[in-house]
């Protein structure tokens, strides 16, 4: 079997760059900053039913819901799904970050991702057994990455940007989770 870099010609199309300048300055400023730390901000707003809209910055919001089966209108992804999405948007930034550092170009990325996850809590009004694994048992994360390196290099460029993955590594560790009515 070839590899894409083989099979790639000299017209290959290849994603859209990422500044590799910037990307540069930005890892030199981590690495003048390592215990610099910020705070990220989102407010979200409940429409009615499981319809809910996400503001983040000044962008245009996000919309959640919940499908017919989970009793929703099935407009958007729900939080499940949409933590899914954050964490393949975020091992795919950091594959496409490191195949810049490194000097490749890729001309695809794409992930596959799937979890396992029990509802029977209902959100805290179904089975409330406190045995119960509540969230995600299990996530699994397929990455399909071809470029202009030999795909040894981008394997280990998916592995590396894995162990570096901030949503990833959020998922890993217990994390300090405070809520409380205002």
């Amino acid at each position: 079997m070839s590899t894409p870099a083989e099979t790639l010609s000299t017209t290959a199309e290849y994603l859209r760059p990422i500044d590799a300048d910037g990307l540069q300055a930005l890892g030199e400023k981590g690495k003048a900053n390592p215990e610099s730390v910020v705070t990220l901000k989102a407010k979200t707003v409940c429409e009615g039913q499981f319809r809910m809209q996400t503001y983040v910055r000044n962008l245009d919001p996000m919309l959640i819901d919940e499908p017919p089966h989970l009793l929703g209108e099935d407009n958007a992804p729900n939080p499940s799904e949409a933590l899914l999405a954050t964490l393949g948007a975020c091992l795919a930034v950091g594959v496409h970050a490191n195949a810049t550092h490194q000097g490749v170009k890729l001309s695809k990325l794409e992930l596959a991702l799937e979890g396992d996850i029990n509802v029977t809590a209902v959100w805290g009004t179904g089975d409330l057994d406190e045995a119960k694994d509540l969230g995600f048992t299990e996530v699994r994360v397929k990455i399909h990455a071809e470029g202009d390196a030999p795909q040894e290099q981008i394997d280990a460029i998916v592995s590396h940007s894995n162990v570096w993955s901030p949503v990833a590594n959020t998922l890993r560790r217990n994390v300090n989770v405070v809520v409380a009515a205002e």
